[in-house]
């Protein structure tokens, strides 16, 4: 797809056919969805799609996961008129952090931190993510904001799949994703 084709009935998900499969091997995402952040009109209405169920709910913060997280938290935080908070992954931060590990979806064993300034008791975070494949990830952070005090007012990821973690976030969570009902099964088969 081009990158400055708009289509012209734009339903949810349209931008979805801007990624790309990896070609890289198992070490790697299956998809790639950094294609579509170059495409100003899928940009725009991901985040809006992604934001659309939390019209109206209050949101103090938006909070992005290290690293593919940052780009639509804080689309989605200028769009909100909200701060952003980076979650970062642990060794980042030269500020006094606490700590969470974890596991991600490769199976691999990190720590994620978030800053202890920034994050009072009882501020609403939207947590965003690209990608919610395990939960693993998404749970650590989940568990951070809660440590602090904070509420989790909603999680969003271009899509949340079908796993054991998908389902107990969404079991828990107001969740937002980009992924249509009937293509969700080819995403969570990872086809």
């Amino acid at each position: 797809m081009d990158l400055c084709h708009i289509p012209a009935t734009r339903e949810k998900g349209w931008y979805l056919a801007l990624m790309a499969p990896n070609v890289k091997g198992p070490n790697y995402a299956w998809l790639d969805p950094s294609r579509l952040y170059c495409h100003p009109q899928g940009l725009q209405d991901c985040v809006a799609d992604l934001l659309q169920p939390f019209q109206g709910d209050p949101i103090d913060m938006v909070a992005g996961i290290d690293a593919m997280g940052f780009i639509l938290g804080a689309a989605a935080a200028a769009v909100l008129q909200k701060g952003f908070l980076a979650i970062r992954k642990a060794g980042h931060l030269c500020v006094q952090t606490l700590a969470q590990p974890y596991t991600d979806y490769s199976g691999r064993e990190k720590v994620m931190e978030v800053r202890t300034d920034a994050i009072s008791p009882g501020l609403r975070i939207l947590l965003v993510d690209q990608w919610v494949e395990t939960g693993g990830t998404m749970r650590a952070a989940i568990e951070l904001v809660e440590r602090m005090g904070g509420v989790v007012a909603g999680v969003a990821a271009i899509c949340i799949e079908d796993s054991t973690g998908g389902r107990w976030i969404r079991g828990r969570y107001k969740c937002s994703h980009c992924v249509p009902p009937h293509l969700q099964p080819r995403f969570d088969h990872h086809q």
